[in-house]
Parts: structure tokens; sequence; C-alpha cells
């Protein structure tokens, strides 16, 4: 039976008094590709930064390879990886420089050849001696994904992988993110790209105003939302419309 890797137990966050992220309870098994949907502000970035320790919840607590998440612990980072969706990079820095700083923070050895190879995958071979500043933005975000894998995580937390990308990229990471879960690897998709997330997820989480809405399947998404519909878009619209008006008729 596969091994729970993340582990997301009745975690809540508020700013100020808004509550970005109330009682929420969700695991991901190793393996697993978990798509994490919701509209704007719907607590998805909230929650993948608690995940990281980069936030501490309010209430409830997150562990990753049974190590729990916190700002003063180092050990639980060294089975996952974050991808940001505006990720921060040294632009003075060339790829390959990059790559060697976040393999010397982490500790990664031998990583070269597997540095080369995805360059080579992503067809950034020309480009690793370049500096930085003069990448584009597809080209930056194939940087942060090799630097978030080569010292093999357990999990990876990505947050809007594909904006920047062309198709054949983007075709490419869908592939990456096949590979890594057939190798084990355990993933959160957060994306509002919705047929991205229907073609890779094995189950998807539905958020909205910081609430699990609704999580399953797509087979167990569409008995839930009750729609004659069958894609994820109408399944999504319908699940997320009936949640504002629970909270509607609770305000």
């Amino acid at each position: 039976m596969a091994l729970d890797i993340l582990k997301i137990v009745n975690i809540s966050k508020k700013f100020d008094k808004i509550e970005a992220v109330s009682n929420l309870n969700i695991s991901v098994r190793e393996g697993e590709i978990y798509g994490f949907l919701g509209p704007n502000g719907a607590g998805k970035t909230t929650t993948l930064r608690i995940c990281t320790g980069l936030l501490q919840p309010d209430e409830g607590f997150v562990e990753i390879n049974g190590e729990k998440a916190a700002l003063d612990k180092v050990e639980f980072r060294k089975a996952m990886a974050y991808i940001p969706d505006r990720p921060y990079l040294y632009e003075k820095l060339t790829g390959w420089e990059y790559l060697n700083f976040v393999s010397e923070i982490r500790g990664t050895k031998n990583w070269e050849e597997k540095a080369e190879y995805y360059f080579e995958f992503f067809e950034l071979k020309e480009s690793i001696h370049r500096l930085i500043e003069g990448f584009s933005h597809g080209m930056k975000q194939k940087l942060v994904i090799i630097s978030s894998i080569l010292h093999d995580p357990k999990l990876l937390l990505i947050d809007e992988p594909m904006v920047g990308l062309d198709p054949k990229s983007s075709r490419k990471v869908r592939e990456l993110f096949k590979r890594l879960s057939s190798d084990g690897v355990a993933l959160v998709l957060s994306t509002h790209s919705l047929d991205v997330a229907e073609e890779l997820s094995h189950r998807i989480g539905i958020i909205n105003r910081g609430k699990l809405v609704a999580e399953g399947t797509m087979a167990e998404l569409i008995e839930q939302s009750k729609t004659s519909n069958k894609d994820l878009e109408s399944v999504f619209l319908k699940l997320t419309e009936e949640g504002d008006e629970v909270n509607e008729k609770l305000l």
C-alpha cells in the first residue's frame, strides 16, 4: 500500500480577520499527482507555503515524509521541493552556476550528469553558461523545475507550472511530471489550467474560501457535483458556485 508522503491535518490560517485556510485536511500518497484547484484567493498558495514551512499555521500541522513542517525545522525540506508561481533567481549567475549554488545549499552530490540530462531534455543545453538575466520567462521556469528535482525529492509542490511555457515546453513538463509520478514521487499541482489538471491528476481537491469543498477522482467529482456535464470546467464551476452560495447563507 502506498504511503502518505504529505499529510495536511486541520490547518487554519488567518491574515488579520480574513481566514485564508480553514480546517483543511489533505493527504497525498507516493506516486500520486494531486490536483489542487480553486478560484483566485481560495487559499491554494497559502496552503503550499505552509507546507514548505514558509508560513506557520494558526492551527493544525503538516507532515512531509513523516517529519513535521515548521519554520525552525529543516529535516522535512530534504524530502520536498517547491516551485512557486513567481520564482526568484539570482540573475547574475549562469544557469549552471545557479544549479551548483542550489546543490551546495542542499548538500546534493553528483548532480552534474542529471543536470546535463535535463538541460538536454528541455532544450536548454546552449544556455547552460549564459547569465540567467538573459533567459526568457519560460527558460527560467524550466531552470527552476530542474533545480527542484536534482536532489530526488519525495514530494514536489508546484504552483502554476505552465505559466510562460510554450506548447512544446508544456508538453515536456507534463511528460516529466508523469515520469516522476511513476517513479514514486508525490506531486501537488496547483493550477488554473483545468485541462492540465484533468490530464495529470489521479485525484483532485477543490478549495474555495479556504475550505475543501470537494475531493476525489474525476468520476467522484462528477458525482459530487451532480452535473450532467462531464468536463472538469463544468464540475469546478458548479462546486465553487455552490460553495459561494453556502458561504453567503452563513454570513
